[in-house]
């Protein structure tokens, strides 16, 4: 594995690993076009989805229809249990 300076100075955990991923993984989703830059806030820089991205309409039809489907599961689960008791 590969030693991070930023793991020894704050500490080799789950939590700082995932911030450590975050400072990799943003740059390339905005040069990716998934994420669009807002503004800058001192020397924090602000993002946002951008859903004009094709690959970005695709995830959140994808989520869309994943919540549809499990909400229906839930309908019909609720449903038979209503006729059950019933």
């Amino acid at each position: 594995m590969e030693e991070s300076i930023f793991l020894d100075y704050v500490g080799d955990n789950p939590r700082m690993r995932i911030l450590q991923s975050l400072n990799i993984l943003v740059p390339k989703l905005a040069e990716l076009g998934i994420i669009i830059k807002t503004r800058k806030i001192g020397r924090a820089t602000l993002y946002k989805i951008n859903q004009n991205n094709f690959a970005v309409k695709q995830f959140i039809a994808l989520y869309d229809q994943l919540i549809l489907e499990k909400l229906n599961n839930l309908e019909n689960v609720t449903a038979n249990k209503v006729e059950v008791v019933a």
